[in-house]
């Protein structure tokens, strides 16, 4: 194998494991909100949420370079004040990475919450948890197959992602290059030798993330049946 060809994996396996990672984080609280919360304008939410499954990545692409050029009052603030530049760079790609991919995280989780019968909660209530508590300890852990669905799904999106990387970080070896450009660059070059190395080693990666989701979830689902 190439030093190029482990290098853009390298990039590539460090996109996609820093956007699951984030956006577990901040997946887990946006899918509480949604779930339970009962605010007028909770749609126009969820809407925002979920647009990056029916956007172009070209389209968050173009906006996420408006918010990123020193034009903007965004990109001139962090010039000015921390002399950070995001745009084509790994950091600007991952911010854009997290945005992307955050409707595969929040609605397998939020639709794992929807599913808990609210007595499960209002139990846990009269025992003295807090909410807080209670969500950590009662409701998370009886949503499990969810979890593991949201964070099969993130990972496997990232590894594939395409045109946000290209819109926001072009293709920068070491930097922003990843395997899905690669393999259009090969392509392109007429390399298809190198390009069913990308292809394959992405195929292989997604099929064993895949699997396991579906084997975690089985399993699951027979123990609560026991």
């Amino acid at each position: 194998m190439s030093e190029d060809f482990l290098q853009t994996m390298w990039v590539t396996f460090k996109l996609a494991s820093s956007t699951t990672l984030i956006l577990i984080v901040i997946g887990i609280p946006i899918a509480r909100f949604l779930a339970y919360s009962k605010f007028r304008f909770k749609a126009i939410v969820e809407a925002l949420v979920s647009m990056p499954l029916v956007l172009p990545p070209s389209v968050i692409g173009y906006y996420m370079l408006l918010v990123y050029s020193p034009r903007f009052w965004f990109g001139k603030w962090l010039r000015e004040t921390f002399d950070i530049r995001l745009a084509f760079t790994f950091e600007g790609v991952l911010i854009a990475s997290v945005l992307f991919s955050l409707p595969f995280m929040v609605q397998p989780i939020q639709n794992g919450l929807r599913s808990l019968p609210s007595s499960l909660h209002e139990a846990a209530y009269t025992l003295g948890k807090s909410k807080w508590n209670t969500f950590i300890r009662v409701l998370l852990p009886n949503i499990k197959p969810s979890i593991v669905t949201a964070l099969a799904l993130t990972f496997a999106h990232c590894i594939g992602e395409f045109g946000i990387v290209l819109m926001v970080g072009g293709n920068m070896p070491g930097e922003t290059r990843v395997a899905a450009i690669a393999i259009y660059d090969e392509v392109q070059a007429i390399h298809f030798d190198a390009a069913n190395q990308y292809a394959f080693v992405l195929f292989a990666v997604s099929f064993v993330m895949l699997t396991l989701m579906y084997s975690i979830n089985k399993r699951n689902e027979s123990w609560k049946m026991l």
